[in-house]
């Protein structure tokens, strides 16, 4: 089978796909066969040195597709479900970007039923790190403020849509094409950090979800009111901030797991979310996909099509 191996850090050009043998499932994992995957930052970040890893390493994360074996002791999958979830090496599976991978089941779920393989590979990571972030530490509630930074990206995306179907007011960050993108997402509030600063505009937020880091994350204490609560998905804790202004900081690691993903599938199902995709490549263009999202400019998210 196909995969798509690095052997050695750097960029795009480090990428290759490679035959290796089909991996076979162990006690409580399945392989599923992959019919899509996508594109995240953490891909791009491993590949360039950002974690001790061994090689060879097939990378991807996100996976969409059909069991076709279980290991022992599996019962809540079956062969034939469409499953999607994550095949993270680091997390217990064999890597995403291949032609088959072995995932262990407390990372997959049932696919909702009203979107395809390619939007279902678009939504793991993302929407995971969006219910993570605002149902478990912001705890968001309707009536709430929250700023979202990255609104158009690939987390940003989700987080906008569920903020809003809690009934939260939501303010984004975001600039050119982002702009309308947003606010056909739901966004109430946009500001272009181009021309904008968006600690002087806003105040008083119960929250803010940061993808940004750096200065914007540093800015972000200025908007929220005592007791709000930062959730950066880049920064880590900054406890004199933190003491200064009277809130709350949270470093989130996002975790892909079965009961997150049938969270998310319950608001890709009652329409509350949909999903975008910038464009799907094939697998045999993978590094034509990896230069397209690090230019920066991709609203949503982008695919690679791989068992089609």
């Amino acid at each position: 089978m196909k995969v798509a191996q690095i052997q050695k850090f750097g960029g795009p050009e480090v990428i290759e796909l490679v035959d290796i043998e089909k991996p076979k499932p162990g006690k409580g994992q399945v392989l599923v066969k992959v019919y899509a995957s996508s594109v995240n930052p953490f891909d791009y970040k491993l590949r360039n040195g950002a974690m001790k890893i061994n090689f060879p390493f097939t990378m991807g994360l996100d996976v969409a597709g059909v069991v076709t074996e279980v290991g022992e002791g599996v019962e809540n999958v079956s062969v034939g479900n469409k499953v999607y979830g994550s095949a993270a090496s680091l997390a217990g599976a064999t890597g995403g970007f291949a032609e088959f991978a072995v995932v262990p089941t407390g990372i997959i779920a049932k696919i909702p039923n009203n979107i395809d393989f390619n939007q279902a590979a678009a939504v793991v990571l993302t929407g995971c790190s969006a219910v993570q972030a605002l149902l478990e530490h912001l705890e968001l509630k309707s009536g709430q403020k929250v700023l979202i930074h990255g609104g158009a990206g690939g987390i940003g995306t989700m987080a906008i849509q569920i903020a809003k179907s809690l009934g939260a007011y939501v303010a984004t960050t975001v600039t050119g094409d982002g702009i309308e993108y947003v606010k056909k997402l739901g966004a109430d509030e946009v500001i272009d950090y181009q021309n904008q600063q968006f600690q002087e505009i806003i105040k008083e937020y119960d929250g803010v979800y940061d993808t940004v880091g750096g200065e914007v994350f540093e800015k972000s204490f200025e908007v929220l009111k005592k007791n709000g609560v930062l959730v950066s998905m880049v920064a880590h804790d900054e406890k004199k901030l933190a003491e200064k202004y009277g809130v709350k900081v949270i470093s989130q690691f996002t975790k892909v797991t079965t009961e997150r993903l049938n969270i998310l599938a319950q608001y890709i199902e009652n329409g509350a979310i949909k999903v975008h995709i910038d464009k799907i490549y094939p697998f045999d263009n993978i590094r034509e996909a990896f230069v397209e999202q690090e230019g920066g400019h991709v609203l949503g998210k982008i695919v690679i099509s791989i068992n089609h």
